[in-house]
């Protein structure tokens, strides 16, 4: 995959966000309904939505690294 079709690191922590969101969300119903297949899917979405901030983070932080090597070249 080359650089101009990756999403960021910003993209990609955003995502996690959203995801993370719409975990709550599932796991608020399920809280609510007494229905425990939105709230371990919820639970699911939220971890995934986590782990995926994590990875939209370090993948910043290795695009502002390369940034300033290349900043350091020039």
């Amino acid at each position: 995959m080359d650089d101009s079709t990756r999403k960021s690191g910003e993209q990609i922590e955003l995502e996690g966000k959203a995801k993370e969101l719409k975990g709550r969300v599932k796991d608020a119903l399920g809280d609510l309904t007494g229905n425990s297949r939105h709230d371990l899917e919820g639970k699911a979405d939220k971890l995934e939505g986590k782990a995926q901030q994590k990875l939209g983070r370090a993948q910043q932080d290795l695009e502002d690294l390369k940034a300033s090597r290349r900043d350091d070249v020039m």
